[in-house]
């Protein structure tokens, strides 16, 4: 598994970064069989989050470190350093750009973005 990183070098600027996730056969449901899993990362809150079709944020920092995953509809996110991406359904964003310039996310297309936020804890890795 892979989720995209958006962080903030120490000039503030913000990157894009591929992070591959181990995953481990565990059984995590007996007596079901063994499922592939992941390290677990502290979590501090999780919401629901919509953004409408037409939705703009211009250049902004993270509130917090935060696990975006997308459920519905798709985004594109801009990096200070230029890099642009899309995510949909199924894409998995930390979002830790928390300092410096941030970045600018669009909605794309008519239909609303939905997505699941989970907060996490500021000195915990994600995966």
């Amino acid at each position: 598994m892979k989720y995209t990183r958006v962080f903030a070098d120490i000039d503030g600027e913000s990157h894009f970064e591929d992070v591959e996730v181990e995953m481990k056969a565990i059984d995590f449901a007996p007596p079901a069989p063994p499922l592939s899993l992941s390290d677990f990362v502290e979590a501090t809150q999780f919401a629901f989050l919509r953004a409408p079709a037409g939705w703009v944020g211009d250049w902004h920092p993270a509130p917090r470190r935060q696990m975006m995953i997308y459920l519905a509809g798709q985004i594109e996110g801009h990096t200070s350093d230029g890099r642009q991406r899309t995510f949909g359904p199924g894409s998995a964003v930390l979002v830790e750009d928390t300092t410096g310039k941030g970045h600018r996310s669009r909605v794309l297309g008519t239909e609303d973005v939905l997505m699941a936020v989970v907060q996490l804890s500021e000195g915990d890795a994600a995966g």
